[in-house]
């Protein structure tokens, strides 16, 4: 095969084949010799991504695999499926099937500190009923989850980690990633059947060059890594991915098949972790066999965490911390698992990402509620994987409350996917030169003088009419979970209203698209997109466009309870603030907000222009299901899903009879709690009738 066992007859037989390549009978013989011209290739390949030792130069690469698509071009019945020449498929990706996983996908508990893990450890000695366990450490990829079956030593799918249960098959762009194998060699082990686990990564130096070629482009560049990887399992073009330069670490062995012949023995790596691990990176696959560390005992554990933490920075790519694992395997069965998490393993992750930088300027923007919000223009710094120069310093209020002046020293801070935050300014490291943040008496983009509400905050810009609250009026109007007009996003929002072409939200539907044809960019193809876009979100359910208005407290749930209590959203305006309060999770401030909505003159003229052009105003009621799991469940999630959107979460509980509320109360069954939750969950805490689950407990719940 190609793995380092036969490196040097590999070696031997590429020169072999590159002093082949150079003559005229080069097709002839490889014609012949065509699967061993593959195995060299498949070699020079692991060399290069997984072993990261390449032998021979790009160019000599590309000579030999020139040599391989030439004669299988000239002899087509030679071409079979996990040729090297396969990986780039010439078809799109029109849709991912959802398909099963073979084991769930279970996550892995998590730990913040010393004493989590010295608790974990006491479990596993307990259960276990032994003194001291012996345990490995591996990083903790931060990327993409993925599953990828083996059969009769062929790749035959890749699936997105989904719910854990069951994800998207993603096989046509998982062959895209050079450093997972089409074929490997599981049988020499006594496998027939194989599923492993891993993640889909983009490496620091990747993700750079990568942003660079955006930025050229003059296309937005990537937040992240991790974002960068898991987007492109999904590209609907295999070919687009393939330009990514992903790589995939593999890890895990969650099943396998023994070969059917009676004498077959499974080979004796599978008895450890460190052996499982093993094993994959002898068939070719990109194990983390040179990361990991084995100890005996949690204060081994211990040390090893603390130092990897220092580590990080060095590695050439993300993690947010290590995992922890009992090596035997044997021991991993007798611990077995919760309904979502093993027993057998523990994630510990890093503390939060700190770094200093310098508060250079503030500007003062307007969003579509009037609301003024200061940001700060830093610096720009690298920290837990995003290159960070602007950041929401919130309101006046917040300025003072964290002592900012222009020209500050301040500490910034990000943990996982949570917004960057200024922790505090360093008072001590001030020159003198600093000056002080002035918050504007007057709206910076049309002059209006500033109102702030009695016990609120922020100040707000009271011109409807302004510009800037006109235009990101529009932007959440045509957004996804609002009328998700796909091709009308807040580049071209911005655009058309710079141009003239577009000046409020029943403009969006009255756009003159022989004039957008004039526009460099727009050919035909992309203006009978948009039209059949715009024409689309004409039929959008009631509760979308509630949630489109951009009512002052009114998000997507608050929509939907709207839109459920009236046939016509005329309807809404005859209800009083009384009336509204009546409804499920609408409270004094959201009723008053509502109907000064309704009540403005020319908020009601634009429903009645929308209606006249062709918007559903109706409410086409689903009837409530009256079966399911979940019939007549409240529930509310707070803080940052991992698994799913939350939108998709609240769906999954509809569609099972459930109930998706704002706001905690008595009436409240279930709050599903994310990571960094905050004050929903304190008050959850004091109402004894609330269940409290994590998203794992909520996915076990669908499936009851």
């Amino acid at each position: 095969m190609y793995t380092p066992k036969n490196i040097h007859t590999l070696s031997h037989l590429t020169q072999q084949w590159l002093q082949k390549e150079k003559t005229p009978e080069a097709v002839y013989y490889a014609t012949t010799n065509i699967e061993e011209l593959r195995n060299v290739l498949r070699f020079h390949e692991y060399q290069y991504y997984v072993a990261n030792n390449p032998l021979i130069s790009d160019y000599e690469y590309d000579k030999l695999y020139k040599l391989l698509e030439n004669t299988e071009k000239a002899h087509p019945e030679l071409v079979t499926p996990v040729s090297p020449t396969q990986r780039v498929g010439n078809s799109l990706n029109q849709n991912f099937i959802t398909v099963p996983h073979l084991v769930p996908m279970l996550s892995l508990e998590n730990s913040y500190n010393k004493a989590d893990l010295l608790d974990w450890d006491r479990k596993v000695r307990e259960l276990a009923n032994m003194p001291a366990i012996e345990y490995t450490l591996e990083p903790k990829f931060d990327g993409a989850g993925i599953s990828l079956v083996y059969e009769n030593d062929v790749l035959i799918r890749a699936v997105t980690r989904g719910d854990g249960v069951e994800g998207e098959d993603i096989t046509n762009n998982i062959k895209q990633i050079r450093s997972i194998p089409l074929t490997a060699p599981f049988s020499k082990h006594g496998i027939q059947l194989i599923e492993i686990r891993g993640e889909v990564i983009m490496s620091k130096h990747a993700f750079e060059r990568y942003n660079e070629k955006l930025a050229e482009q003059g296309l937005p560049i990537m937040a992240n890594p991790r974002n960068a990887a898991s987007g492109s399992l999904r590209m609907k073009n295999p070919k687009e991915m393939a330009k990514r330069k992903l790589e995939a670490f593999l890890y895990h062995v969650s099943y396998y098949t023994k070969l059917p012949a009676n004498n077959t023995t499974v080979s004796a790596l599978l008895q450890t972790h460190a052996g499982m691990l093993q094993l994959l990176w002898e068939c070719g696959l990109h194990a983390p066999v040179k990361e990991q560390k084995i100890v005996q005992g949690i204060d081994s554990v211990i040390e090893q965490v603390e130092a990897f933490e220092h580590l990080r920075d060095t590695l050439p790519y993300e993690i947010d911390g290590m995992v922890v694992k009992v090596n035997n395997l044997a021991l991993q069965d007798l611990l077995g698992m919760t309904s979502h998490h093993p027993r057998w393993a523990i994630a510990y992750k890093f503390k939060a990402r700190q770094a200093t930088t310098v508060l250079n300027s503030v500007e003062f923007q307007v969003g579509r509620t009037g609301a003024v919000t200061p940001v700060a223009k830093l610096t720009p710094v690298a920290i837990g994987g995003v290159t960070v120069s602007s950041i929401s310093v919130h309101n006046e209020d917040y300025i003072k409350e964290k002592d900012l002046k222009i020209g500050d020293t301040v500490l910034i801070e990000r943990a996982g996917d949570v917004i960057p935050q200024i922790v505090k300014s360093m008072p001590k490291l001030r020159t003198g030169h600093e000056k002080p943040i002035h918050f504007p008496k007057n709206c910076p983009v049309c002059n209006c003088p500033l109102f702030k509400e009695e016990g609120e905050a922020v100040w707000r810009c009271v011109n409807i009419e302004c510009k800037a609250q006109v235009v990101e009026r529009m932007i959440h109007f045509v957004s996804k979970d609002a009328m998700d007009i796909k091709s009308l996003g807040e580049a071209n929002v911005r655009r058309f209203y710079e141009l003239g072409l577009l000046r409020d939200i029943p403009g969006i539907y009255k756009l003159d698209f022989s004039a957008i044809a004039q526009i460099e960019g727009f050919g035909k193809k992309s203006i009978e997109n948009l039209q059949q876009a715009i024409e689309a979100s004409k039929k959008q359910p009631l509760h979308r466009l509630i949630y489109a208005l951009g009512i002052r407290f009114v998000g997507e749930t608050t929509a939907k309870t709207l839109a459920n209590a009236v046939t016509h959203l005329f309807d809404v305006e005859k209800m009083d603030t009384l009336a509204l309060q009546q409804l499920d999770d609408v409270g004094v401030k959201v009723a008053e907000s509502v109907r000064h909505f309704f009540s403005n003159r020319q908020n009601m003229a634009m429903l009645e222009e929308l209606e006249a052009l062709g918007i559903l105003c109706f409410n086409e009621k689903r009837a409530e299901p009256q079966t399911g799991s979940l019939h007549g469940q409240s529930f509310l999630f707070t803080g940052t899903l991992t698994q799913l959107k939350r939108s998709e979460a609240e769906a999954m509980a509809e569609q099972r009879g459930g109930v998706i509320v704002g706001s905690v109360s008595s009436k409240l069954n279930y709050l599903v709690v994310g990571e960094d939750a905050g004050g929903k969950l304190e008050k959850a805490k004091k109402i004894n009738t609330i269940k409290i689950i994590d998203e794992n407990e909520f996915l076990s719940l669908l499936q009851q």
